[in-house]
Formats: structure tokens, C-alpha cells, sequence
């Protein structure tokens, strides 16, 4: 199980002061202090912790953020910033002497500029709004997280999300140009601005997937990019996972870049086909999902020359789209893939770790021993292109003895990643789920350093303290 820093006992019994503070500095609206309307806080996508916060506040502006830090710093008040609540790794998770700064009545869009393509929106706007606000003037926003219907830009920020297609367009780190945000202080800074490299030292670097740790974001400045001419997917079915992650690592080595180059194995592509029914092969162990874009030469060109890749691994079934619809169909079960496996197991962990292409083999069948050692099944479904695997571990949260297996495969899982050169966290960041994994990723000197970092920004450690760093350090950097 996993634990949390002890409450402060001098802010607990002062809590309807600080409640009737925070409605002093903000509109009344803007407060939520009842346990009935705090109960939709008490997680995030790690469903498997709850805790219920002190209070939580919805500001609409940035004066508003910087009149709650300001407040909260005076009191000595923790907060903890939430967007949309999407987090797989608990990173929006509060704590009993927290107040949660939720982000959602800040989601206005508050510029586009097409010539110099960027937008410039508020931290509460989702991941699919500004595409959808560009779509028309043939542009869109690349980073297309699994949760894009859902998740806030500002999370996707703190997060450093990725999705599918990430393979060809980067992760939000690489299609972020500037943004503001509020210190624990209430001082703003502005960050970057609304050109690629601005000069200086790399400040949005640091500040892009520190999972709230540094400041609040109040507002993002993205790169929109021109929409492609088209593109195409194709489905390869593989013997084996073995063998399907050895074409995937052919493909990388090739050369080619798809757009995307997704991966299922076999329980995934049946709990997938009969959620979706998209004409996934279900004689086949492991499924590949490639798409590829451009004019109608360039996709012919790339996909003849993928397909003469995946048959050299001798695929039970290969299948590639000609129209557009036909290739929404091959999407279709993907898309709907963490709902699917919903279906068949009462409760799930999404892992999120990365691996080099060429270990894709050796893990996959290291993965299945350790499902065979754990009894537990795992479905794996995730982004094969750069390695960062989404292994959904299934159990019954209504069983310790299952969940606490579920968690020990996960960390085993992580470690794995970690052994053969990859990172413990490829999209869903570090939050409370793998922080006391960390120490099998860096040194204790690596890991004071980012200690020291925060503690620049944050002293008192007052922003989102119990996530990403083991708990037996917080007392000393604090």
C-alpha cells in the first residue's frame, strides 16, 4: 500500500478557517468545503487510493491562482494541482491537509495564430479542443494521449504526456513553446514564449513534466501543425510477441518513421474485437498497428516497403487499409482498448514504463513468466514505436492478497524496464504509483539533486509534496 506524508495537525483543526479564508480571497463559488461535493476529488485514474482533501478550490483567472498560493503559503497550506483527474499514476491524488487547486473553469482558448502556428490557451482546455478549434484552417495539435476526450492541457504539461502518435511528432515537450505560471509564493513567471528555442537557459524543460511540483500553470502557448494530405493504416498479425516485437524493432532500424506503430497481444486483440468488432485475426498471438501519412505516393511507397518488412517475419495475417474508413476501422478497436479490458477484468493497473525497440523480444517473454509467476493475467497494449509499454495488469481491488500482487508484478515490471536501459515512466509520470521506484532509476546523489531543484521553487514543500520522491526523503528536503 501506499503511503502518505503524516497530516498537519495545526492545519486540520483550523479547517473551517481556512476554508472560510479561501472564500475571503476568492468568489464563493470557487470553494468547495462540503464532504458531498469533495467526494468527486478524492482520486484520480488511480482509482485504487482515495483520500478525501481539506478543501478545493476552481479559480477562473490568474489572479485567482495567485491570491490561493499566496494564501496557502501564508498558512502554510499544501496544495495540489488537478486538471481533468485523468492521472494514471496518482499524481492528482490529495492529501487530508491539502487543498486541491482543480483547473477546469480556466479553459478558455485565447489565441491562434495560423501564419506562426501556435495557440495560446488556459491549463483547463482539453488535449482535443484545440485541435478541434483548428481543424477547420487544416491544422492540429499533434500529442494525442488515450485520455485526449478528457485530459487537460496543463496536465498534459506537467505529465509530459505522449499517445500514438508521438512516434512521428514527439511528446508535449516537443511541441510546447511558452507558458506562465504561479509560484507557491504567488509570484508569476513567464516561460518560453511563442517561438521554438528561446534563449537562455532551457527553464521550459524543467518545468515540462514536474508533475506540479514547481508552480501552477496558468497558461500554455502550443505548436499547431499543418494537417498531412492523408493517411493510412495497415494490421500485421504475428505467431508469437516474440516475433511481432522483433518486427518492430526491423521497422525502427529501417528507417522508416511511421506516424504510429501500436501493439496488442492476444488477450488485448480478443477483449479489443469484442468490444469494437474491427476485424482483428483472433488466431494471432500479437497484433501490430502501423499508419503511416502524406501524399497518396508516400503512403504507397512506405507501406509497400513495411509490408516486405512484417512478411519477412511471416505474419498469420496482414491487412492494409485503402480508404479512410477502412483504416478508422483498424483504429477502432485500439481506441477503445482500456475500455475494452474494463470489460473482462473488475479492475486493472495501467504500467507505463519505456524500453530500447531492440529489447521488445526479451521483455515481452520475461513479462509473460512474470504473469505466469504472479498468476495474474496481463494484457499488453502500448505505444511499440519508442518503447513505452502499457502493460494492464488485471485483478480484483476487492481482494488484498490480488491487489497487492498486482502492485508487486507492476514495480517487477518497472524494474524490468529500468535493467535492460529504459526509464520507469515513459507519459504517466511518476506521481505516488512509482515513486518509490525511483531509486532503482537514480543514485541518492542524483536524486538530492532534484530534491535540491524543488526545494529552489518550493522551500517549504508545500506543492504536490508526496508524489515523485520516496517519502523517507521529504522530511530532510522540507
Amino acid at each position: 500500500m501506499m503511503l502518505q506524508p503524516k497530516p498537519k495537525s495545526s492545519v486540520l483543526d483550523k479547517r473551517a478557517e481556512i476554508i472560510a479564508g479561501l472564500k475571503a480571497v476568492l468568489p464563493e463559488r470557487a470553494v468547495i468545503g462540503d464532504d458531498v461535493s469533495l467526494k468527486p476529488y478524492e482520486t484520480d485514474g488511480l482509482t485504487a487510493y482515495k483520500q478525501m482533501p481539506l478543501a478545493v478550490v476552481l479559480p477562473e483567472d490568474e489572479a485567482q491562482v495567485v491570491a490561493v498560493m499566496k494564501f496557502c503559503h501564508l498558512h502554510g497550506i499544501r496544495v495540489i494541482p488537478r486538471g481533468a483527474g485523468t492521472s494514471l499514476s496518482g499524481g492528482a491524488l490529495p492529501l487530508a491537509d491539502a487543498v486541491v487547486i482543480g483547473m477546469m473553469r480556466m479553459n478558455k482558448i485565447l489565441d491562434i495564430n495560423y501564419a506562426d502556428r501556435y495557440a495560446v490557451v488556459q491549463p483547463g482546455v482539453t488535449n482535443i479542443a484545440i485541435t478541434q478549434a483548428v481543424q477547420d484552417e487544416e491544422f492540429f495539435y499533434a500529442p494525442d494521449p488515450s485520455s485526449q476526450l478528457a485530459c487537460m492541457i496543463g496536465g498534459n504539461v506537467s505529465m509530459n504526456s505522449g499517445g500514438a502518435h508521438c512516434l512521428k511528432y514527439g511528446v508535449t515537450a516537443n511541441n510546447l513553446l511558452g507558458l506562465r505560471m504561479v509560484t507557491i509564493e504567488g509570484e508569476v513567471l513567464e516561460i518560453g514564449g511563442k517561438q521554438m528555442d528561446a534563449a537562455g537557459y532551457d527553464w521550459l524543460g524543467l518545468i515540462t513534466g514536474s508533475e506540479g511540483q514547481l508552480g501552477v500553470l496558468t497558461e500554455v502557448t502550443v505548436r499547431i501543425l499543418h494537417s498531412p494530405e492523408g493517411a493510412r493504416a495497415m494490421l500485421a498479425g504475428f505467431a508469437s510477441n516474440e516475433v511481432a516485437g522483433a518486427c518492430v524493432d526491423a521497422i525502427i532500424s529501417s528507417g522508416i518513421i511511421p506516424v504510429a506503430l501500436e501493439f496488442m497481444d492476444k488477450p488485448a486483440i480478443h477483449a479489443c474485437e469484442d468490444f469494437a468488432h474491427a476485424g482483428y485475426p483472433l488466431d494471432a498471438e500479437a497484433l501490430l498497428i502501423i499508419e503511416v501519412e502524406g501524399s497518396e505516393t508516400e503512403q504507397t511507397e512506405m507501406l509497400a516497403r513495411i509490408r516486405d518488412i512484417c512478411a519477412a517475419y511471416h505474419p498469420v495475417s496482414m491487412r492494409v487499409s485503402q480508404t479512410a474508413e477502412e483504416s478508422a476501422a483498424i483504429w477502432k478497436g485500439r481506441k477503445g482498448a482500456f475500455g475494452a479490458v474494463g470489460r473482462i477484468s473488475p479492475d486493472y493497473l495501467c504500467m507505463d514504463g519505456t524500453i530500447p525497440t531492440s529489447q521488445l523480444p526479451n521483455v515481452l517473454k520475461r513479462m509473460q513468466a512474470m504473469s505466469d509467476e504472479y498468476g495474474l493475467k496481463v494484457a499488453n497494449i502500448f505505444h511499440a514505436g519508442d518503447g513505452n509499454l502499457h502493460p494492464l495488469i488485471m485483478f480484483d481491488a476487492n481482494d488484498v492478497e490480488s491487489f497487492h500482487k498486482a502492485e508487486a508484478f507492476g514495480a517487477d515490471i518497472l524494474k524490468l524496464c529500468v535493467e535492460v536501459g529504459g526509464c520507469l515512466t515513459g507519459e504517466h509520470g511518476v506521481g505516488i504509483e512509482k515513486r518509490d521506484l525511483m531509486s532503482v532509476q537514480f543514485t541518492p546523489a542524483e536524486l538530492d539533486q532534484q530534491r535540491r531543484i524543488k526545494s529552489a521553487f518550493d522551500p517549504e514543500w508545500l506543492l504536490n509534496p508526496s508524489k515523485v520522491f520516496p517519502l523517507s526523503g521529504l522530511s530532510a528536503a522540507a
